[in-house]
């Protein structure tokens, strides 16, 4: 039943890693959790480490992705960082929104921080948008790779749970 239960958290955990939730650090949470309520040393502590890297480099990404294909699109640094910073607060403003309102949140605020960034700095509305359109399809990218780590981990904690 502790293995049904685990599965059900992770399948769900991977639902929220879509929508911009913390789905990966439920899912390590939800590992350790299962360490300790289940008889037995089930998920070794290696694994509980390797999927806690796991979860800090799919951070990583998510955060940096933007700024870098934001200057990959011929942003500035200052770009960079308006993409990043622009979709923190989107992710944040955009919670309110049933469901998926962090996710366009994090899209838009992505695009908008690093135009503004941009136009501040003295570009024109053209190269402005250019930039901001790759501050964008960094953030797309970002969120891919996230859930691609949230698929790799959850099996992870699965094989190891059953094993």
């Amino acid at each position: 039943m502790a293995l049904l239960t685990l599965t059900a958290v992770l399948i769900l955990s991977l639902a929220l890693i879509a929508l911009g939730l913390p789905g990966l650090w439920i899912m390590v949470a939800s590992a350790v959790a299962y360490n300790i309520v289940v008889p037995g040393d089930h998920i070794s502590w290696f694994s509980l480490l390797g999927v806690g890297v796991l979860a800090l480099v799919a951070e990583f990404l998510e955060f940096s992705l933007s700024g870098k294909y934001a200057r990959k699109y011929g942003g500035s640094r200052r770009a960079g960082w308006g993409a990043i910073i622009g979709g923190i607060a989107g992710a944040f403003m955009g919670v309110p929104v049933p469901i998926i309102g962090s996710v366009i949140g994090a899209f838009i605020g992505s695009f908008v921080g690093a135009l503004i960034a941009e136009m501040t700095a003295g570009s024109t509305a053209g190269p402005a948008t250019r930039v901001a359109t790759g501050a964008l399809i960094g953030r797309v990218v970002a969120t891919a790779l996230k859930v691609g780590i949230g698929i790799t981990i959850a099996v992870w904690i699965f094989l190891a749970a059953r094993g």
